[in-house]
C-alpha cells in the first residue's frame, strides 16, 4: 500500500508527519486526479482506470483527513481548498511528478483550479468535473445541513462505500467536516455572487476542461455560466444523464468516457 510522508501539511494543522496514501496504476503521461469532499470511495475511477492505464499513469492521492492518509478530525477551515492545493503539491514533489494533466472531482475540481491559477507551468491541463464557482450554495445548503446533523440518513450503500474508504469510526466525522466547511464559506460570504477563486480564475493559464452532468443537483443556476464567462476558451463538456459524479454512474461513465478519451 502506497504512502509518502510530508513533514506537515498546511490541510492537516498541527500534526507532523503527515502520511498521504496515494493509488497508482497504469503507466504513461501522468494524471493526477482529485477526489471529492467526501473521498475517493464514494465516486472511485475504476472505469477510467481500466479504460486508460494503458496511456496514462494515474495517480490518485486521499487528502489528510481522508481514506488511509493521516487522521484529521479538526474543523476544516475555510480555505481548505487552497490548502489541499498545496499539500497535492508537496506530494507530488515527494514523488517527483513535475507536471501532469489533473482531475479533479467536485471539491476536487476547486483544487485542482487552484494549482492551475497557482503553478500553470506544472499543469499539463486541467479537467474540472462537477465544478463549484460560487461561494454560497442555497440549492445547497438543506443537503449540508442535514448531512453534517445526521449522516446517518445517507443511503445505506452510500454509507457501506464511506465505512469502506474512511473506517466504521471516521466516516461520519468526514462528512461532518466538510458539509460544515462548506456552511461556514456561505455564511462568511457578503455577495451573493461572491467565488471561490477570489476574482482570479479569468487568470488561467492552463487548457482547461469543464466535465458536468447536466442533471447536476450541487450545482446553483448560472454557476456554470459564470465559469463560463470567465474562462470563455474553455471547453464545456456536458454529460446529458450525468448528476454530481458522471464518471461513476451507471447511466453516464459511458458517455463520459467517450469525452475524457479525446481529453487524455
Amino acid at each position: 500500500m502506497p504512502f509518502v510522508e510530508l513533514p506537515e501539511s498546511p490541510h492537516a494543522p498541527g500534526i507532523e508527519p503527515v502520511r498521504i496514501h496515494y493509488r497508482e496504476q497504469g503507466s504513461g503521461r501522468p494524471l493526477v486526479f482529485l477526489h471529492g469532499g467526501w473521498g475517493y470511495g464514494v465516486y472511485p475511477i475504476d472505469r477510467q482506470i481500466e479504460a486508460f492505464q494503458r496511456e496514462l499513469r494515474i495517480i490518485a492521492p486521499d487528502r489528510s483527513g481522508y481514506g488511509r492518509s493521516t487522521l484529521v478530525t479538526s474543523e476544516m477551515p475555510q480555505d481548505f481548498h487552497r490548502r489541499a492545493a498545496d499539500e497535492t503539491l508537496a506530494v507530488l514533489d515527494a514523488l517527483g511528478i513535475e507536471r501532469a494533466t489533473f482531475w479533479g472531482h467536485s471539491d476536487g475540481a476547486v483544487v485542482a483550479a487552484m494549482i492551475g491559477l497557482k503553478v500553470p507551468d506544472r499543469c499539463e491541463q486541467l479537467i474540472l468535473e462537477a465544478f463549484h464557482y460560487f461561494r454560497k450554495k442555497p440549492g445547497s445548503r438543506g443537503f449540508f445541513e442535514r448531512f453534517s446533523a445526521h449522516p446517518e440518513d445517507l443511503a445505506e450503500e452510500t454509507q457501506r462505500l464511506l465505512a469502506k474508504d474512511h473506517g466504521e469510526m471516521q466516516w461520519q466525522s468526514v462528512v461532518r467536516r466538510n458539509c460544515r466547511a462548506w456552511l461556514r464559506i456561505g455564511d462568511a460570504c457578503v455577495r451573493p455572487d461572491g467565488d471561490l477563486y477570489d476574482g482570479r480564475l479569468r487568470e488561467m493559464k492552463v487548457a482547461t476542461m469543464f466535465l458536468h452532468g447536466r442533471l447536476d443537483p450541487r450545482t446553483e443556476p448560472g454557476e456554470l455560466e459564470r465559469a463560463r464567462k470567465e474562462l470563455p476558451l474553455a471547453a464545456m463538456l456536458l454529460v446529458e444523464k450525468g448528476q454530481h459524479s458522471p464518471h461513476s454512474e451507471e447511466a453516464a461513465y459511458e458517455e463520459c468516457n467517450r469525452m475524457l478519451s479525446e481529453l487524455v
